[in-house]
């Protein structure tokens, strides 16, 4: 099972108890050398209530116990995305 499926049968929100979601992962640069040369190496998955709006941040580095996000940073190293 993804991390993504765990998330969405689990979910149930703080604010309004719904149990409707919407997920994205979003990656971020950190500061100084990473953010000159804009490596993403921070990742997150954001959760979204489909009734309220109110967000959840998840670190799936915790939920993995490891860390990802390897390949695309790799990828912006040499593309410069």
């Amino acid at each position: 099972m993804s991390l993504e499926e765990m998330i969405t049968n689990r979910f149930t929100c703080s604010k309004c108890r719904q149990n409707e979601c919407k997920i994205k992962e979003v990656a971020m640069s950190g500061t100084g050398i990473s953010k000159i040369f804009d490596i993403e190496h921070n990742h997150y998955i954001f959760v979204s209530c489909m009734n309220c709006g109110y967000v959840e941040v998840y670190d799936p580095d915790i939920w993995y116990g490891k860390k990802t996000g390897k390949l695309g940073t790799v990828m912006d190293v040499l593309f410069g995305r």
